[in-house]
């Protein structure tokens, strides 16, 4: 019985001494064909390839909007962001993600990790008058700190900064002239934002004793294309002119800035207990690849909403692993809460998959919701917006219907007819009706979001 004890101690003891550090990869408008391990033929990524094969690739992964914020709401929070009336991308003035939310990074803090957020933002809190208001110790929209971030690197996220930067097609390489860390404006450097990004990446890792959270949130492949060198000429001779040509350049640099990161982790020991997750925020836009389905940013069909996504932990997750599990941006925090026995609320949207993730059978996935508003707001594919034109979505297994507000409009069996082509909406009415009636009640829930607390902070 005391041996029995002994070890029973000495295997807790491991298991708190190899707490893993989290570092989750967060790409801007890339789709779900940009990268060359998802069959693109046009991007060479070999540095993303090689970290895919050191962990498990999900096919049926799904952001949490077809836009920015609300994907960014929804994996920080474990909840759709409907939930707190994020319908659409902040435009950076008043709007922000509410304080008192249960987040994934004051979850790990409790559990004594060290938290990091660098790169884009777009939760609000980081225009200039809301770090300065911090600094002087007034009242200001929260922003990385008070999500629960130890420290934070961002593009000022303010209207008469990023506008410029994004019109001139500047946020690239001069991005370093335009920065915030924690919540002091940073000195101009020289140098890609995305290289920037990535050395202050590995300053916050080799500086920290204990298990680290880092989100490190590139901007590529979003707007504005840049000509990225050396890579120009590369793609030149390859036939790509304009805007693909810079849009290249810049998946290429990218590639580079995270074979940097596995090199760091590999180079100190690190690999085997960095727990990697790396996605888009959304489906392609513009010069990027929705791969085999239809819909860009912005829509909710498939290119809209399915993203790249693969997890990887040396010796926890399969290696080269392939999984159709299906997967939504939600189901992010419950999954790493579960692995590091964190207790979470009882009123996530998410579900825990960290068995799937670990190497055990796929689980089957409560009903997923997705809205989007503003759908005349612009399409930001490159041709037509494919119809119907939708403001919600509902997906149980194979089945998905698009709706507005008023009533269903399309239901498809993606499984079988991945391109939503083939509307079942009368053939399997029984079905569209039960979809409705879920989502319907999802619709019509209560939300809390920014708006019912301005005046309270």
């Amino acid at each position: 019985m005391k041996k029995l004890l002994f070890l029973f101690c000495l295997v807790g003891f491991i298991s708190k001494a190899q707490k893993p550090n989290i570092i989750f990869i967060l790409t801007d408008d890339m789709g779900y064909g940009d990268l060359s391990y998802m069959g693109s033929p046009v991007n060479h990524t070999p540095n993303i390839d090689k970290l895919s094969r050191m962990g498990t690739v999900y096919n049926r992964a799904y952001a949490g909007s077809a836009v920015c914020t609300p994907s960014r709401a929804c994996l920080l929070t474990g909840k759709f962001p409907l939930r707190y009336d994020i319908q659409w991308a902040f435009t950076d003035n008043d709007e922000f993600l509410p304080v008192e939310e249960f987040n994934l990074s004051k979850a790990l803090k409790k559990k004594d990790y060290t938290t990091a957020h660098i790169g884009k933002w777009h939760l609000g809190g980081v225009r200039i008058k809301d770090f300065e208001a911090r600094q002087a110790g007034k009242k200001a929209n929260p922003g990385p700190h008070e999500q629960g971030f130890d420290h934070y690197l961002v593009n000022i996220e303010d209207p008469i900064v990023r506008k410029d930067l994004i019109r001139n097609r500047l946020l690239y390489r001069e991005g370093g002239k335009t920065m915030v860390r924690n919540d002091v404006k940073a000195p101009h450097q020289v140098g890609n934002w995305e290289t920037i990004k990535v050395d202050e990446a590995i300053n916050f890792m080799s500086s920290t004793k204990k298990p680290f959270f880092l989100n490190l949130w590139f901007d590529t492949p979003h707007t504005p294309y840049e000509p990225i060198e050396p890579f120009v000429e590369e793609f030149e001779k390859l036939g790509a002119t304009g805007d693909q040509l810079l849009y290249r350049s810049m998946i290429k640099h990218l590639d580079l800035q995270i074979g940097r990161i596995t090199a760091y982790l590999e180079e100190n020991n690190l690999l085997e207990n960095t727990l990697i997750i790396f996605s888009s925020d959304n489906g392609a836009a513009f010069q990027s690849s929705s791969g085999p389905f239809i819909g860009h940013k912005t829509d909710l069909h498939n290119g809209g909403i399915r993203v790249p996504f693969f997890v990887v932990w040396e010796g926890k997750i399969p290696r080269n692993g392939y999984s159709y599990q299906q997967l939504h941006f939600a189901d992010i925090l419950p999954s790493i809460c579960d692995g590091l026995n964190i207790e979470t609320p009882t009123n996530l949207d998410g579900q825990s998959l960290w068995s799937q993730w670990t190497g055990k059978p796929i689980i089957a996935h409560e009903t997923m919701f997705w809205q989007i508003d503003n759908v005349n707001a612009g399409y930001q594919g490159l041709g037509k917006r494919p119809q119907p034109s939708a403001t919600y979505a509902a997906q149980k297994g194979n089945w998905k219907l698009l709706a507005n507000e008023k009533e269903p409009l399309a239901l498809y069996d993606i499984e079988n007819e991945y391109r939503e082509g083939n509307n079942q909406i009368e053939k399997n009415k029984e079905i569209a009706d039960q979809l409705w009636k879920e989502l319907s009640v999802f619709i019509n829930a209560p939300r809390r979001g920014w708006k019912s607390v301005v005046g309270k902070i």
